[in-house]
C-alpha cells in the first residue's frame, strides 16, 4: 500500500494529472493518456517508460470506482 499523503502529492509525470490509487498501482485521471504506473513494495515506478496506456474501458472502470 502507499501513504496517502505521498499519494497526494504525486501526479503523472505526463499529464501532470492527479493519480488514483488502484490495486497496486497508480493511475492517471487523464483520459487522453490513461497511463498506469505499477507500484514495487510500496514504491511507485514513476517513469513513462515503464508505464502502460490502458483502454479506455478499463480506465473508465477504474474512474468510475473512485466516486
Amino acid at each position: 500500500m502507499i501513504d496517502s499523503d505521498l499519494l497526494s502529492v504525486l501526479v503523472c509525470p505526463l499529464s501532470r494529472r492527479e493519480l488514483v490509487l488502484d490495486n497496486d498501482s497508480l493511475v492517471s485521471t487523464d483520459p487522453a493518456t490513461r497511463r498506469r504506473y505499477r507500484i514495487d513494495d510500496g514504491i511507485p515506478v514513476m517513469l513513462i517508460e515503464e508505464s502502460e496506456q490502458i483502454t479506455m474501458e478499463e480506465w473508465r472502470q477504474i474512474m468510475e470506482k473512485q466516486d
